[in-house]
């Protein structure tokens, strides 16, 4: 660990569904509440797959943060961390790369609540956790300079996390304005939802978690791809999210029954 003091107690309001906790549910997890399985059970009912969505963008980050800690990246952002679930990023960028540094980030305080598992750490590395919303770039970027060396390239890793922040709410410049914060050689790691194949399940979805409180923005493929302008993109660029690179990690079962709803891409800030 990094020698910080023990989470402070917080307080979680379960009076309604929470991506994270339902994420965490989808994963198997217990670190969710009764709300968050009742709305997880109705996303189920429209689209059996819906664990299987969530385990292969779980999968998604370990093959990216591979593929970016062999090609030199010692740093990662990374924003919309969800619950701890072995293993986390830091595990995976340190395995290949012992001095790795990680800031984990979310809003939701449950996380806060379990961030010592999100802070072990290799002793040349370093791992830190942030409590705060992707729409609040500023304080992001404060936080992270507090452990991260802004000056050297970082990779910024939003995986699951875009389609709950509708256009209102500027998603694509507050991904802008992350990145200008962030030297050049810098990367973007993304997944993101689409109801480009299910369209009907997925605006019955859309309106199910409407109804909860919760705001789910599912983007075109196009959509997608505009978070990445100005940016050199990884082959094989926009994907749908178990082509990206599989050779870097194990298939996750029940991926192969059908297309999987959403895409995912790395790309280089030049």
């Amino acid at each position: 660990m990094t020698g910080q003091e023990p989470a402070p107690a917080v307080e979680i309001d379960t009076s309604k569904p929470h991506p994270a906790r339902m994420y965490d549910w989808y994963l198997g997890g217990k670190d969710n509440y009764p709300v968050d399985e009742a709305m997880g059970r109705q996303m189920l009912a429209l689209d059996p797959r819906v664990p299987v969505m969530a385990r292969v963008n779980r999968a998604f980050m370990h093959r990216a943060t591979r593929w970016l800690a062999r090609n030199g990246i010692r740093q990662f952002l990374d924003i919309g961390t969800g619950i701890p679930t072995e293993p986390n990023l830091h595990q995976v960028a340190q395995e290949i790369a012992p001095d790795a540094r990680v800031v984990y980030c979310d809003n939701d305080p449950i996380v806060l609540a379990h961030a010592a598992a999100l802070l072990r750490t290799t002793p040349g590395g370093a791992t830190e956790y942030l409590q705060a919303d992707v729409r609040d770039p500023a304080t992001i970027i404060e936080g992270a300079g507090k452990t991260l060396d802004l000056t050297r390239p970082v990779a910024l890793s939003l995986v699951a996390l875009l389609h709950f922040v509708p256009d209102d709410d500027g998603a694509h410049e507050l991904v802008a304005r992350l990145l200008a914060e962030l030297p050049s050689g810098s990367y973007l790691m993304m997944t993101h939802a689409t109801a480009d194949f299910t369209p009907e399940e997925s605006a019955a979805a859309t309106e199910k978690l409407k109804a909860a409180g919760v705001t789910l923005a599912l983007r075109s493929r196009e959509e997608f791809g505009r978070f990445f302008d100005g940016l050199d993109l990884v082959d094989p660029g926009v994907a749908v999210v178990p082509d990206w690179h599989p050779e870097l990690g194990e298939p996750v079962p029940g991926q192969e029954d059908g297309v999987i709803p959403g895409y995912g891409a790395v790309a280089r800030k030049r």
